[in-house]
Formats: structure tokens, sequence, C-alpha cells
């Protein structure tokens, strides 16, 4: 395994480009699988339980990203020390991102669950109401087993940064399918007979089936199907890390934190964390916007958001993909091979998602229906909504792949800034400003997330073109502070 990593920095660039991307995108599409398959099967349920999971996504990805963004630091780190040939510092980096993320992850994950039953009320849910109790069961079972999960997401990241995409995508791989395997026993339960022997008094052997089965955990099923299936992917990750088996080899002593390291992997994954945070947060005052308009507009909304990760993937697997090679040429000193990878990315990602576009445009309804299909009027507002942001999924998948490559550079705070620009100023305002004073309804909402796509991306060009983004942040010694624009 520990030859899988792509060389990024020498010879033509468009080609390892795409062949360390590719593997980001495929293991992203993997990553919906467990969305997916978890919505169809809640989806058998009823409307009650999709809503319920609607609620909770928001409230999940939250947490998750408030972690998950220290994992910017550990893919930065790993990438430029690599360019830069220092090797025997990209074990150190590693273990330290490892042991400070999962210190978090711990302590949100205590967090997160006490304070579900207020998360819950906050985001629209009733209490008192079916939604409401199944939301907050889904979301509690998630938190428990949130170091877990996050074990995993901190090994892809490294990997990401050394320039290993296929071992994390094998090892998600395996995950998801313990996922989608477990899924529908867990969910819905299954029916069976046993059978029982016995032997009688003339030495005779009889045989009897007796009913028996399992009645299913209902939609707390799909949380305990995903915990178990990532907690195992996370146990395999970890003994490979300390083997050696991937390129980074671990030793305790990597994980002992150092203060200073600490403070340098918080100065790069904090903004990066407040980014995906601010994203999550902003999803989780729109799905509050949109529970004004009813149930229906809450579940149609869930299922847009699932959709859209399907979409996106090969804006975020090229973004990610961006991220390693800016910071693996940046630690080579290489600032125009750097820009050349976002401008690549950038015209693969912009043809892909206009054709995405056309098709989720096209194909609205039948596209909705798969994911709920005795609802027609979720299915009518899910049909809207991607008719409305389908045109403008092009700018949004331009607008990630140019935010990879700030960070890559650790211009964290820049992708930090245009994070936020994108909800709080771009998309909110107009989208309560569409549902309440124009009561305009849902139909608003879906128009406000269309034009924060577009603003958004022309406010990220523009400071990409700048250039000053492209300062590196590994430095020669240790204690040296980082740079960032």
């Amino acid at each position: 395994m520990s030859g899988r990593d792509v060389d990024v920095t020498d010879g033509e660039l468009l080609k390892p480009l795409v062949v360390l991307a590719l593997p980001i995108v495929l293991a992203q599409l993997l990553q919906v699988g467990y969305n997916l398959a978890d919505t169809f099967w809640v989806g058998r349920l009823g409307q009650e339980a999709v809503s319920a999971l609607s609620y909770s996504f928001p409230i999940v990805f939250l947490m998750i990203s408030v972690a998950g963004g220290f994992t910017v630091a550990g893919t930065v780190l790993v990438a430029q020390h690599k360019g830069a040939g220092n090797d025997d510092r990209v074990d150190y980096v590693a273990g330290q991102t490892i042991a400070f993320v999962f210190l978090v992850a711990a302590g949100f994950s205590v967090l997160g669950y006490l304070l579900t039953p207020t998360l819950m009320s906050l985001v629209g849910a009733s209490p008192g109401t079916p939604e409401y109790a199944l939301a907050v069961e889904y979301t509690r079972t998630i938190f428990v087993g949130i170091v877990f999960m996050f074990g995993f997401f901190v090994f892809q990241a490294l990997l990401q940064g050394w320039g290993d995409t296929r071992t994390p995508l094998y090892l998600m791989a395996l995950s998801v399918a313990l996922n989608v395997v477990l899924d529908p026993f867990l969910i819905l339960g299954f029916e069976g007979n046993v059978l029982l022997t016995s032997l009688g008094l003339d030495g005779l052997q009889t045989w009897a089936f007796e009913a028996t089965g399992f009645a299913g955990f209902g939609v707390q099923g799909a949380a305990v199907a995903t915990v178990f299936s990532r907690a195992v992917a996370t146990v395999l990750a970890m003994a490979w890390l300390f083997s050696g088996a991937v390129g980074i080899h671990l030793s305790l002593d990597d994980l002992k934190l150092d203060p200073t390291m600490v403070k340098r992997i918080v100065s790069l994954g904090a903004p990066a964390s407040i980014e995906q945070s601010t994203r999550a947060l902003g999803i989780t005052v729109l799905t509050a916007l949109v529970a004004f308009a009813g149930d229906d507009a809450v579940a149609a909304l869930g299922i847009g958001n699932r959709i859209n990760s399907l979409v996106f993937l090969p804006a975020l697997g090229l973004a990610r993909g961006t991220e390693t090679v800016v910071g693996q040429n940046l630690g080579s000193d290489q600032p125009e091979r750097a820009k050349r990878a976002v401008g690549y990315s950038s015209a693969i990602v912009a043809g892909v998602l206009a054709v995405a576009g056309l098709v989720a445009y096209a194909f609205a309804e039948p596209i909705t229906a798969v994911f709920i299909p005795d609802s027609p009027d979720v299915i009518a507002l899910g049909a809207d909504y991607l008719r409305i942001i389908g045109p403008t999924f092009l700018f949004i998948g331009v607008f990630q792949v140019v935010q990879g490559g700030f960070r890559g550079s650790g211009s964290t705070r820049t992708a930090m800034v245009f994070a936020i620009l994108s909800l709080w100023v771009f998309r909110l305002p107009p989208a309560y400003a569409f549902l309440t004073s124009l009561d305009m309804g849902a139909t608003g909402v879906w128009y406000a997330i269309a034009l924060s796509n577009v603003l958004s991306m022309l406010a990220a060009a523009a400071w990409f073109l700048r250039g000053r983004w492209a300062d590196g942040v590994v430095e020669e010694s240790p204690g040296v502070a980082p740079t960032d624009d």
C-alpha cells in the first residue's frame, strides 16, 4: 500500500491530478451511499421518518464539521512537508493531528448527545411530534459513535495529503458494503423461523419450527448501521497507520500532544473548522426557515440535499485533489504549477456539472420520486428545487474547486471568509426575504440558493485571480509562524 501515492510535483500535471481526484470522487460517491441507503430504507417507513432525517442532518453535519475542519490541517501539513522533502516531519504532524482530532471529536460526542433535544427544537422540529422523537433518537445514536466515524475522516485526510487516495477508497468501499447490508435488517427487521429439536422417551428425535424474527430499530437502525460500519473502517485504518503499510508510519510518541504543534494545527484548522461549521449552521438555519413552509417542504429539502451531495461529487473530489496538488507544489516551491492545477480542475468540473444540471432539470420529478414515491406534494416541491437550482450546479462546482486551492495553500482564513459570505450574505438573507416578504414559500428559498451559487463563484474567482493566496505554510524549523492570506 505504501507505493500508491501519486507524484504531482514533476512532469505533466493534468493526468496525475485526475488520477489523484478520481478515487476521491469515488470515495465521496460511496460516502453519499451512506446517506442514500439510509434515506431509501427509511423512506419505506413514511414521511415522518424522512422528515426526521431531514431535521437530524444539519445538526450532525454541524458537529462533525466543527471537528472535521481540523483534518484540513493534517492534509495541508502532510502535503507541504512531503513536497518539501521533510519526510521525517510527516509522521509527526500526522500523529499530532490524529491525537488532537480524536480529543475534539470525543468532546463533541458528549456535547452533541446532551444537547440533541434542544437542537432539534431549534431547527424547527416540534416537541411531542413523531418527527421530533425519531430525530432525537437517530441523532443521539450518531453522536455516540462519532469518534469512530471521525477516525476514518482523519485517515482520509492524512492519506490525501500524502498523495494516496486509493487506499481510503478501498476502505470506504468495505465500510459502505457493511452499511448497505445492515440497513434493511436494522431499519425494517426481518421474519424467520428457528429449527428446534428434541429427543423423545423412545430415543427418536423430533423436529419443529418456531416463528421468530426481529422488528427492527426503525430510524435508529440507520444510525446503528452507520456507526458500526465506520467503527470497522477506523480500526483497520489505525492498524495500517501504526504498521507503516500506507507510507505514513506512526508511533505512540507521535500521539503525545506538543503545544507548539497543536497551536499550528489550530491556526490552520480553526478557520477550516469555522468554514465547515458555519456552512453546516447555515444549512441548519435554512432548514428552520423551510420548516415555516411545512414538513413536506422540509422533506423535499432533505431529499434535495442528498441529491446535491451526489451531483457535487466531482467538485468535492477535484477540490480535495486540488488541495493536495497545491500543497505539494507550494512545498516544492512551484506556485505557477499550483495555480495551473486550480485552472484545470475548474474547467473539468464546470463541464461535468453543466451536464448534470441539464439532467436534473429534465428529469426533476422522476429523480425526486425515487426517494419518496408515495408523497406527491413532496415530489412536486423536490422537482421545483431541482429545476431552479440545477442550472447553477456548475457555479457552485467551480467555487468548491477554488476553495480547495485556498485551503491547499494554507489560506484557510480566505476559504472561511468566502464560505461565510456564500451562506450568510448571499443565501440566507434573500431566502428569508423571498419566503416572508415576497410570500414565495419554499420556492423562494430554492431561488435564494441558486442566487448564492452564482454570486459565491464570482466573488471567489475574482479573489483567486489576484494571486496573493499562493504562499506556503511549511516552516524550515519548528516554531516559525505559518503565513496565511
